[in-house]
């Protein structure tokens, strides 16, 4: 066991380093145009080292202690048909790994009027309350589409009201619904659903697997907007932070030393309610022998080092390198050079997102390889590229949210009627997780830097670039699909007319060669359903 976990963290670790090394050497190329302060600079570099091994550490404990956890407990969640019991256990457990998740603190802390519990407490419960329903959904097979049509029409009906209209928690609200499905909550949430199709069985399981990010993620947009209306509390701090001022190299490495205590008391808290759920159904159901345990906390250590690494190093290391070079950016002459050197970023940046190799696996596994990693990490990168690229035009010229999630999520769903079942579920889970911690602690503190060289309003024109991270995926993927249901049809009917013109050059009888020209006639209309 020990040498196949060694041979798997290798694996691991050289996909971190093709993760991070193109992000590493945009910013090294950046250093031409914009030089950084060499100890920020060196900060950066340990920052992106940090990333590596904090990458690798937490895919492989993802893999061998996050996953199997949370299948078992939702396939035993969902043996118990005690509805009773049922939904209120999955609203726990929805609220409970959402309160511990890393990037809503950073959420909370934008507030000016409002307590950060009070807003901790209400993504935490829009979570709960949606992870109720993802399992309502899966129980009943009741289609993803319908659901999220309906959601996303009432959360842009309630952001339009005029009780909100003018204020900036609209921003903030949309980006809560890509910051709160993080690294902790995904693998988890994922292997849930997993669990709980896999048990519940169908022609529709495989389609079921997905879908449980996609609500989790509209569930903080609508309990956000709906605490905006009821407190009447609109407006949010800008959360820009002052570049740290580095005097030599011993500077850089005390700051890390003092990240270090604290990123370690941020993930043990998030993985604590984890384990100790785990340990509950362990002890009332579950009953797995000892070499599973002892194999399940390895990779949970695994966890916890690779985590408390990774935020580490894009906390003190890759923050204020993006809000430097957002800021030096739109200092220039020429500030729409940040459109394209922000796609340039969005596009490796993602590939960075610890969530994301964990959705991309699951997808190849639940699909047998019908949709690779790499064509999931291609259409995702696309997006993510896509959606910085408009956030940096949002920057520069002030344009509203509103021109761009209304068409966007109404192009998301229309596509949803033409893409196979399969890649629209996947993408609406994509969506939440492509805007991770790196999207919030780099791409933003980039636009936020660009807004304030630029003298914008950084709550209306830098916030609502995770919301934007979150929704192309979900048309680049349907686009993917589309395309491989053409695909898939094309090489169907040439397979089929080759067997037909073989059929009809043998020596079988007419009336046999008429059978299989009607056979191939009724497969052909059924490849046109697909």
């Amino acid at each position: 066991m020990v040498i196949n976990m060694r041979h798997q963290l290798f694996e691991k670790l050289k996909e971190s380093v093709a993760s991070v090394v193109p992000v590493t050497a945009i910013v090294l190329l950046l250093q031409f145009i914009s030089p950084m302060p060499s100890n920020m600079l060196a900060a950066f570099l340990i920052g992106a080292v940090l990333l590596i091994f904090g990458m690798g550490l937490f895919s492989l404990g993802a893999d061998i202690s996050m996953m199997p956890m949370g299948e078992r407990i939702g396939s035993h969640i969902i043996r118990s048909k005690k509805y009773s019991i049922l939904i209120p256990a999955v609203f726990f457990i929805g609220t409970l790994i959402t309160v511990a998740e890393p990037d809503l603190q950073v959420l909370a802390d934008q507030f000016e009027t409002l307590n950060r519990w009070v807003v901790v407490l209400t993504v935490a419960a829009g979570v709960g309350v949606f992870l109720m329903l993802a399992l309502i959904r899966v129980l009943k097979g009741i289609e993803l589409v319908q659901v999220l049509l309906a959601l996303y029409v009432l959360a842009f009906a309630i952001a339009g009201t005029a009780a909100i209209d003018n204020g900036t928690i609209i921003p903030v609200a949309f980006d809560s619904g890509g910051v709160t499905t993080g690294p902790i909550t995904v693998p988890f949430i994922i292997a849930l659903g997993i669990g709980f199709a896999t048990v519940r069985g169908g022609k529709n399981a495989q389609d079921d697997s997905f879908g449980m990010v996609a609500l989790c993620s509209v569930g903080p947009i609508l309990s956000m907007l709906i605490l905006g209306l009821a407190t009447g509390v609109d407006k949010v701090s800008s959360g820009a932070n002052a570049l740290p001022d580095y005097s030599n190299f011993i500077d850089v490495l005390r700051v890390f030393g003092s990240g270090i205590p604290t990123y370690v008391r941020e993930v043990a808290l998030a993985l604590l309610p984890i384990i100790a759920l785990f340990l509950v159904f362990q002890f009332l159901l579950l009953h797995l022998p000892g070499k599973t345990l002892a194999r399940l906390g390895v990779g949970l250590i695994y966890t916890f080092v690779g985590l408390v690494l990774f935020l580490v190093g894009v906390s003190v290391g890759f923050m204020p390198a993006g809000t430097f070079f957002g800021n030096a950016l739109g200092s220039t002459s020429m500030p729409w050079i940040l459109v394209p050197i922000g796609m340039l970023l969005g596009f490796f940046v993602v590939m960075a997102e610890p969530a994301v190799r964990v959705v991309n696996k699951q997808v190849e596994e639940i699909t047998v390889g019908a949709i690779s990693g790499k064509a999931m990490l291609l259409s995702l990168s696309i997006g993510v590229a896509i959606s910085v690229g408009l956030s940096m035009l949002r920057v520069v010229t002030g344009i509203s949210l509103w021109y761009f999630l209304i068409p966007g999520y109404a192009l998301a769903i229309e596509l949803s009627f033409f893409a196979p079942k399969i890649f629209t579920v996947i993408a609406f889970d994509s969506g939440g997780v492509a805007s991770g911690p790196m999207t919030a602690t780099f791409m933003l503190p980039f636009a936020m830097g660009a807004c304030q060289a630029l003298g914008g309003n950084v709550t209306t024109d830098a916030f609502g670039l995770v919301a934007l991270v979150a929704l192309t995926p979900l048309i680049t993927i349907q686009i993917l699909g589309v395309v491989y249901k053409i695909k898939l049809v094309s090489v169907e009917r040439a397979n089929l007319r080759s067997e037909a013109i073989e059929v009809k050059n043998s020596s079988l009888p007419i009336s046999g060669a008429l059978a299989v020209d009607a056979a191939v006639t009724i497969v052909e209309f059924e490849l046109e359903d697909i």
